[in-house]
């Protein structure tokens, strides 16, 4: 960003003193945890009676469901919502024939909890931030919910973070709603990322009506608002722990360009393994894909068109869909296993095992490859690993004949027989002799064979959708 744009930056005193000054806006701020932080802002600088219609803080619990109804947890997007539907809908009954047709009613809310040490542990601070607003009088409403993780240990910071990102958020609802990936940018405005993550968005109603919501969620990444962003196979973004909470997860990484029936079946076959794993005690893993911005850029820039394509050939096989910056394996699971206690395992096949024994890839580590593996297996993860036919010379390599550095035989050893490392052997020979490169030119032919060897509901999405490509040769011989 110039220097001339940073110039021009508002700060968060100018943010709310230009909202108090705008005779449009109007309306309520409704806090729970964490103090009155945001709304203190609207007061502080002045001319708040032209915009703060009603403030509330309904901090004791049996008083808060009088207000909003039970709860089964009062820091959760179910409580926001109800926070936000009530206190909107008041407004409009009590104000809207008085002034209805000069002001554009919101509501802003906040559910949070701060980051302590409790006796079963540390307990991270979180939150669930929102707006539900018009943009001009009598105009349907429109709203943002985002989610944040606190990462300062001082209450009174944490505090602090919650009052600037919600005037960030209020500000930006009112004047970047047409730009909502600028919107998403300014969040942080007077925050760092060492400070507050912000891991969820969603936007909805008819201000937002063009917008793609899994779009978002990647926006949350590639402008490092957080690491990892997650939605479902029909696009909903969620936090990572309303869907992985207590459950145990089975996660495949790839480039999903497109997935092809290789790949499907390292995810079955793993998936069969793990079910039969008697940690997991019956029950039923979530099992899921993720992609890294790496595998996402074409060039030095990611194509959201290509992103959107290969989300919407994963959404056909029903699965949700984890968007991250961890290029390793071990930062990966890390993650995971902050979300569940549960076990964790990962599909990956023999080429990417080898990536995983380079020392080369941890040259900025202080333990090097022995810190990377330590992180990776610490929380009792497993890898399942599928088997790779050289197409030269025949050779079919597995985890049982991988040849690794003679000074990481005893520990790739000691890995196996652990059974933190297994071959995947009940797989389908036939989809070792398909390639990632030969997918794409039957993709850019139009070629219906390519049925035979990818997912035939993937198949479907790519032909009907026009997907990666599709029969762009033939196009251009037809032209």
């Amino acid at each position: 960003m110039s220097m001339e744009k940073n110039k021009d930056k508002l700060n968060t005193g100018q943010k709310a003193l230009q909202i108090n000054l705008d005779a449009r806006r109007y309306g309520t701020f409704a806090e729970i945890g964490a103090g009155q932080e945001v709304a203190r802002w609207f007061f502080h600088v002045g001319k708040a009676s032209g915009t703060v219609a009603k403030t509330i803080s309904a901090y004791d619990m049996a008083v808060s469901d009088a207000i909003y109804g039970p709860a089964e947890r009062y820091v959760s997007r179910k409580r926001l919502q109800a926070m936000l539907d009530l206190e909107f809908d008041l407004l409009l009954k009590r104000l809207d024939r008085t002034r209805g047709d000069r002001s554009a009613f919101f509501a802003f809310a906040n559910t949070v909890t701060t980051r302590h040490i409790s006796k079963a542990g540390e307990e991270g601070g979180h939150g669930w931030l929102g707006i539900k607003f018009q943009t001009v009088p009598r105009s349907e409403p429109s709203s943002i919910i985002i989610h944040l993780r606190m990462l300062d240990w001082d209450t009174p910071r944490q505090q602090e973070a919650v009052g600037l990102i919600g005037v960030n958020l209020i500000h930006g609802a009112f004047y970047q709603h047409l730009e909502p990936a600028r919107l998403i940018g300014s969040l942080l405005d007077g925050l760092t990322s060492q400070r507050v993550e912000v891991d969820m968005i969603k936007f909805s109603g008819p201000a937002f009506s063009g917008v793609d919501n899994r779009l978002m969620a990647l926006q949350l990444v590639e402008q490092w608002l957080t690491e990892a962003a997650m939605f479902t196979a029909d696009g909903e973004t969620i936090i990572p722990s309303e869907l992985l909470y207590k459950k145990p997860v089975l996660l495949e990484r790839g480039s999903f360009r497109p997935l092809t029936n290789p790949m499907l079946d390292m995810l079955e076959r793993a998936q069969e393994k793990f079910a039969a794993d008697p940690s997991l005690q019956g029950e039923t893993p979530v099992v899921m894909f993720e992609m890294t911005l790496r595998q996402l850029q074409v060039g030095d820039a990611i194509d959201h068109r290509d992103f959107l394509d290969r989300v919407d050939t994963l959404g056909a096989l029903g699965k949700p869909v984890l968007i991250s910056n961890f290029l390793r394996y071990h930062r990966l699971v890390g993650y995971l296993a902050r979300q569940t206690q549960r076990p964790i395992a990962l599909p990956l096949g023999l080429v990417r095992l080898r990536d995983v024994f380079d020392e080369k890839f941890y040259t900025d580590l202080p333990g090097g490859l022995m810190e990377s593996l330590g992180q990776l297996f610490k929380n009792g993860a497993k890898l399942y690993v599928y088997p790779s036919l050289d197409k030269k010379t025949g050779k079919l390599s597995t985890v049982e004949n991988l040849e690794v550095a003679p000074n990481l035989r005893h520990l790739y050893a000691h890995l196996v027989e652990n059974k933190f490392l297994q071959d995947i052997s009940n797989y389908n020979p036939a989809t070792l002799k398909i390639y990632s490169g030969e997918v794409l030119a039957k993709i850019h032919s139009g070629d219906e064979s390519l049925a035979q060897i990818i997912p035939p509901q993937i198949f479907e999405v790519i032909k009907a959708k026009q997907l990666f490509g599709w029969g762009r040769k033939k196009s251009a011989v037809t032209a």
